[in-house]
Parts: C-alpha cells; sequence; structure tokens
C-alpha cells in the first residue's frame, strides 16, 4: 500500500526519481566537474557563475566542488590548464613535410579541438579584460606562445625578426577570433575556413615582406617549396 501510494504520488506530480550518484575515481569526478565548470564560463562571466551553478550543472554537491578545487577560482583556473593542456597536446608537430602543408595540418588539428572542445575552447579564450591577468593571462599566453614556436617550426625559423613576429602573432590572433566566430555561426565549412586561413598567412607575409628582407627571404622558400 505504502509503496503503491508513493508511485501515486510520485505518477501525480510528475517528478521523476532522482538518479542515484555514481561512484566515480577521483580523477574521474574532477574531470566532471571541470567539464561542467568550462561549459559555464564559456556561456557566462566567471564572475556570474557561482559554484552552486558548477555544483548542480556536474550533478555534484557544493561541499564536493570545494573539496576537490578550494573555491571558485582555484576550479577555474584548473578547468582553464585542462582546457589549454589538450588544446596545446593537438599542436604537437605531426611531420616534417612542406612548411604550409604543415601549417595547414595544424589548422586542421587546431580546429579538431575547437570543434570537439567547444566550451573549454570559447571558455578559455572569451574572459574580459579582469580575467586576462595573473595566472589566467599566463595559460593563454602559453597556448600562444607553443602556437608561435610551433609555427616558427614549420617554417624553420629560428629568430624572427620585429617584423615577422608581428606578423605572426597577428595571425595567431586571427586564427583566434576565426575560431570563436566559426562555434557561434558555423555558416562557413571547416575546410574552407582553414584554407582561407592559410591564405591569410601567405597575404600577411606578402605584406611583412615588402618591409623586411627577413620576410621577403621566408616568403620565396615557402613558395619555392610549395612548387617542387
Amino acid at each position: 500500500m505504502g509503496a503503491r501510494s508513493g508511485a501515486a504520488r510520485q505518477e501525480k506530480t510528475g517528478d521523476a526519481p532522482r538518479p542515484a550518484r555514481r561512484r566515480l575515481s577521483v580523477d574521474r569526478r574532477r574531470e566532471e566537474l571541470m567539464a561542467a565548470a568550462l561549459e559555464l564560463f564559456s556561456r557566462r562571466d566567471a564572475e556570474d557563475v557561482s559554484i552552486d551553478d558548477v555544483a548542480s550543472a556536474a550533478g555534484a554537491s557544493r561541499a564536493l566542488v570545494y573539496h576537490y578545487f578550494g573555491g571558485k577560482q582555484e576550479l577555474y583556473v584548473a578547468a582553464l590548464k585542462s582546457a589549454a593542456a589538450q588544446l596545446e597536446a593537438r599542436l604537437k608537430p605531426q611531420g616534417n613535410g612542406r612548411p604550409l602543408d604543415e601549417l595547414a595540418s595544424g589548422l586542421e588539428r587546431y580546429f579538431d579541438f575547437v570543434e570537439e572542445h567547444a566550451a573549454g575552447f570559447a571558455a578559455l579564450l572569451k574572459g574580459g579584460p579582469a580575467n586576462r591577468s595573473g595566472e589566467i593571462g599566463e595559460i593563454v599566453d602559453s597556448v600562444r606562445h607553443r602556437l608561435l614556436r610551433l609555427i616558427m617550426r614549420q617554417m624553420r625559423v629560428e629568430e624572427p625578426g620585429p617584423a615577422l613576429r608581428i606578423t605572426l602573432r597577428s595571425w595567431i590572433a586571427s586564427v583566434e577570433t576565426a575560431g570563436l566566430d566559426w562555434l557561434e555561426h558555423r555558416d562557413i565549412e571547416r575546410p574552407t575556413l582553414e584554407r582561407m586561413l592559410v591564405d591569410h598567412m601567405v597575404a600577411l607575409l606578402g605584406v611583412a615582406a615588402n618591409h623586411d628582407p627577413q620576410v621577403e627571404e621566408l616568403l620565396e622558400e615557402l613558395v619555392r617549396d610549395q612548387l617542387l
């Protein structure tokens, strides 16, 4: 009778039974909490996301979030570090082909990450100025420096002069903006966008070559390699 009346109350109110809390390993639970945090941080400013929001999104308790991370700032930093580490892993050199082909391959892996880990990518790059100082800024800058070093390696450049350095960093900023725009609109095919960004690099180098002999020599080598 009691069981039947309980079921009747549940049917009457329409409330679904709460799922049993799963027993997860420490690492798995941390990953779930960080994934939930990244999803929230990608859509709202960090200041507007509470520990309760993260706990609710992850199906965990507020106390558990504090147990693993200590507070919201620690959770934010850990989540961004996780996203940055995953992105940097994608950027490891895959071969030793022609520079522009390697650049295209790197872009494909970059956008693989953008597509598969949209929340992490957006959270990593979308924060306002207040989130770009201290440890948070260092996390974002580490990814950009990694990408800069990768491009220099692909182009066989040991030490870029001012014109080349500015050109490469400007292109990296364009790639970041393109990734965020693509996530928001998705109104251009990924392969088209990736080819466009390779052409964008060549165009930027062409402009810089008019002002700097190092860039002019590099561009000539890139074009010659593509013709071989």
